[in-house]
């Protein structure tokens, strides 16, 4: 039985792009694989912007979901310079990011870069892939146009569904993370004991230790385990959080402005992303191999969690809502 889509075509939505949310409309949509994707347009910018997009990014237009969405921009312009990228030419102004429609011909949404790290970062073939502002002095207008360019309904259908196998050991942790919110209503007590960053960055020194270890090994490994933090970072509000946790994200984003979420969230916000991890890559730019090389690394990190799954994950790590925060849900 196909899923029921939530949103009708030609209905004015929100999405989101990266960490911002933008007011767009759907054109189109397919079901595959018992998932819906929708084809996005967003208000104020060049068709060739259009993209489609998983139901989970999409959002009713209405008016709870417009102050989230300057909520969303407000704390993104909080961030310190060094966790943003620079603006290039182009790019859509504050006031079109925080609603207002710019010109039609201009270049991106903001935050369009940050949908790709992982994928730009994946290897040195896909390294070209990287942005225009990325900083690399190669040349990149035309690959970028190539790569980002609408694909067709056939184009998206044809695409091969990459998956990314939890470990039975890690599985248990997701079902029990599910009840421990959604039924208990319990929150993840934040920071964590052991952050994202900090897992990662564990993970890394612990593959630098190897005996097999060389310069080129640890070359690919920063770039896998950078694009991991930025994957996480760009996608922890509008993927990885049930609805119980989102007035905690609220709270932690106000208390900590200046802090990427991977120094505040830990270890199982870490695996949400791997077990989500598996459609986004198929909508990168990545080509078979690396796409493949990419995967290998994201399985030795989960035998890794499974590893060291006694210190990742305990049931200790979460805590009571207090009746002010149930309120705030409701």
């Amino acid at each position: 039985m196909a899923p029921k889509q939530k949103f009708a075509e030609g209905e004015k939505v929100l999405c989101f792009h990266g960490p911002l949310i933008y007011e767009a409309k759907c054109l189109k949509s397919v079901t595959k694989d018992k998932h819906v994707r929708y084809l996005i347009h967003y208000a104020g910018w060049n068709k060739n912007w259009d993209e489609w997009v998983p139901e989970s990014r999409v959002l009713k237009y209405n008016e709870a979901n417009v102050q989230r969405q300057k909520e969303v921009q407000r704390a993104h312009s909080t961030q310190p310079a060094k966790t943003k990228k620079t603006p290039s030419k182009g790019r859509k102004s504050e006031s079109a990011a925080t609603g207002t429609p710019g010109k039609e011909e201009a270049a991106t949404p903001a935050g369009k870069d940050v949908e790709t790290p992982a994928a730009g970062k994946a290897s040195k073939t896909s390294s070209k892939d990287a942005p225009a502002d990325s900083g690399s002095d190669q040349p990149k207008k035309k690959r970028s146009r190539l790569d980002l360019s609408i694909e067709s309904e056939e184009q998206y259908l044809a695409k091969v569904e990459v998956k990314i196998k939890i470990p039975e050991e890690l599985k248990v942790w997701l079902v029990d993370d599910w009840d421990v919110i959604t039924r208990q209503q319990k929150l993840a007590i934040l920071p964590a004991k052991l952050t994202v960053e900090q897992i990662v960055d564990n993970y890394l020194a612990f593959k630098k230790s190897s005996k097999t270890h060389n310069q080129a090994k640890e070359t690919v490994l920063v770039d896998i385990t950078e694009g991991i933090k930025e994957y996480f970072n760009s996608t922890l509000g509008s993927q990885l959080l049930y609805k119980f946790e989102r007035p905690q994200y609220s709270e932690i984003l106000q208390e900590y402005p200046d802090t990427p979420m991977a120094q505040v969230y830990g270890s199982i916000h870490l695996l949400r992303l791997f077990s989500k991890m598996g459609p986004m890559l198929a909508y990168t730019a990545l080509d078979e191999k690396s796409l493949q090389h990419v995967l290998t690394h994201i399985q030795d990190f989960l035998k890794y969690m499974v590893t060291n799954r006694s210190t990742l994950f305990n049931l200790q790590d979460y805590g009571n809502a207090t009746p002010e925060y149930h309120r705030k849900v409701q």
